[in-house]
């Protein structure tokens, strides 16, 4: 009987797909890219519970466009600067992250995020994913558009459901998970 568990095992669609046949500089390329922005995420939620606003607009590419509020890093920090102050402490924990490299200099990605603030008198904990545009300027990775979604805000002392998965006044409507195209389509209006 002959042994094949020294016979390389052919790769699957995933795998090729996920591993590109590159050479070894563009792997490595790859690689760090990738590394990069998971530390962009962590550094953005880092900044963000610090409220250390000069960090956190540099996550940002410079020429961040932020629609009617205008263009740039201080555009971002005028826009974002009044909603951290809605909360006094903040714990975001980053708890997993999809990296797709679309260009050499660009990507987008999804970050699940468990988000704790302290709003007054509640504990309001949040189950968010961000979606994601990067872009490498001068050889430095930066948001260019971040999309906050969430599943539910409620204080920590209620359920999701016992608030209809909303809570949190000003945390708007939730957005999923009926904004994954999966999500309908696995329902099929057939919802429990």
């Amino acid at each position: 009987m002959k042994d094949d568990r020294s016979r390389p095992k052919p790769q699957t669609p995933e795998r090729s797909e996920l591993v590109p046949d590159t050479g070894l500089a563009e792997r490595v390329e790859r690689i760090e890219a990738h590394l990069a922005i998971q530390q962009l995420a962590i550094r953005y939620a880092m900044a963000v519970d610090a409220r250390d606003m000069e960090a956190w607009v540099h996550c940002f590419r410079p020429d961040v466009d932020m629609g009617r509020h205008g263009t740039g890093r201080e555009a971002l920090r005028r826009y974002i600067d009044p909603m951290v102050r809605r909360f006094y402490r903040s714990v975001h924990q980053i708890c997993g992250h999809r990296i797709e490299l679309t260009t050499k200099d660009t990507a987008t990605g999804a970050v699940y995020c468990r988000a704790e603030h302290e709003a007054g008198d509640e504990w309001i904990v949040m189950a968010i994913c961000y979606f994601d545009e990067y872009a490498r300027v001068d050889g430095e990775w930066f948001f260019s558009r971040r999309r906050e979604r969430h599943w539910y805000a409620a204080n920590v002392t209620d359920t999701p459901q016992s608030k209809g998965f909303a809570g949190w006044a000003g945390s708007g409507k939730p957005a999923l998970p009926d904004e994954f195209d999966s999500w309908q389509k696995f329902w099929d209006g057939a919802r429990p």
